[in-house]
């Protein structure tokens, strides 16, 4: 069975509802930290008229998850569900393919190690 990461890059209000639908969805761990960034509008918020010469890093958070790749769309749906807003800064969803994930502990590989 192969295995894929999910990141999630999204402001840092949709955090617990997304943590609630993935947990839901039997999504059985993650990890997120706080991160500084920007996209292509370089910070630019949808009121502000005049495009910035200069990025600005707004505060976001970064999510990770790994899962069965087989499960990937639907889980890509749900995350998608949870943070679209129609908005600039909803957020970017990045899949890696992994080759192996290693529980340190017991030596558990693949999924047995998640």
């Amino acid at each position: 069975m192969s295995l894929s990461r999910i990141e999630v890059i999204t402001g840092m209000s949709k955090f617990s509802s997304l943590k609630s639908a993935l947990s839901k969805a039997g999504v059985r761990g993650m990890t997120v930290m706080q991160v500084l960034g920007c996209g292509v509008e370089k910070g630019t918020r949808e009121y502000e008229v005049d495009e910035l010469s200069e990025m600005e890093l707004l505060p976001k958070q970064q999510i990770s998850v790994v899962v069965e790749t087989e499960r990937v769309p639907k889980i890509v749906e749900i995350i998608k569900e949870q943070l679209y807003t129609g908005h600039i800064g909803d957020g970017k969803i990045f899949v890696y393919k992994l080759d192996n994930v290693i529980r340190v502990r017991t030596g558990d590989e693949g999924i047995e190690a998640l």
